[in-house]
């Protein structure tokens, strides 16, 4: 099976071809679109339609498209759907970090927890789109910890396996990640090949 995955992000598109085996991958860009999507939904769901049938309907053939955001109940929900943006339009890893935790300074304790949420919206051949979701619960560390991984992976604690995503080797990373989750929930959905799986709404 071949799929488009609507992204340009190559720290995504490298997880997502080690998660999914028996999956051929591509990308707008070795179709020769190098055209970026604005995300301008109000939810991770929406963003990943956006995505998803930006491309649908431009190539015409079964694309997934994935968003992901870090809620953080303390912070009411942020940064959330603007997790990539959380520190501006132009924002760093290190920026959104650094934001992050100045906002959670004083912040202690249980109150510091987390969770990284991911949403995968994919069309198939008919142009019908289904959603799958993926969970991950951490903490928000003070201090940022590991060279591994990427966004927030630095500052994000996950307690069942006692160290951050950034301290986490790939493989273990992709053993438990939200992005898995999700991913695990696709992959069942088209290894059944049933129209019955998957949510249909957003």
């Amino acid at each position: 099976m071949t799929l488009l995955f609507a992204s340009h992000n190559r720290n995504k598109i490298k997880e997502i071809e080690s998660i999914l085996s028996g999956v051929k991958i591509i990308t707008p860009r070795e179709l020769g679109d190098e055209e970026d999507v604005e995300e301008t939904g109000a939810t991770l769901a929406e963003n990943a339609f956006i995505k998803a049938n930006h491309y649908y309907q431009k190539h015409g053939c079964p694309v997934f498209a994935d968003d992901t955001g870090l809620v953080v109940p303390a912070l009411d929900g942020a940064p959330g759907v603007r997790s990539a943006r959380f520190a501006g339009e132009d924002a760093t890893y290190a920026d959104n970090n650094r934001l992050l935790l100045k906002l959670m300074a004083g912040v202690e304790g249980e109150k510091r927890v987390a969770h990284f949420l991911t949403v995968i919206c994919y069309i198939d051949a008919t142009g019908q789109a289904r959603y799958f979701h993926g969970r991950l619960d951490g903490m928000i560390l003070t201090t940022p910890r590991g060279e591994n991984g990427f966004g927030y992976d630095p500052v994000f604690f996950v307690s069942e396996a006692g160290k951050t995503l950034a301290e986490m080797d790939a493989a273990e990373k992709n053993g438990l990640s939200h992005r898995r989750r999700a991913l695990n929930s696709f992959c069942a959905f088209l290894a059944k090949g049933r129209d019955t799986d998957g949510d249909q709404g957003n």
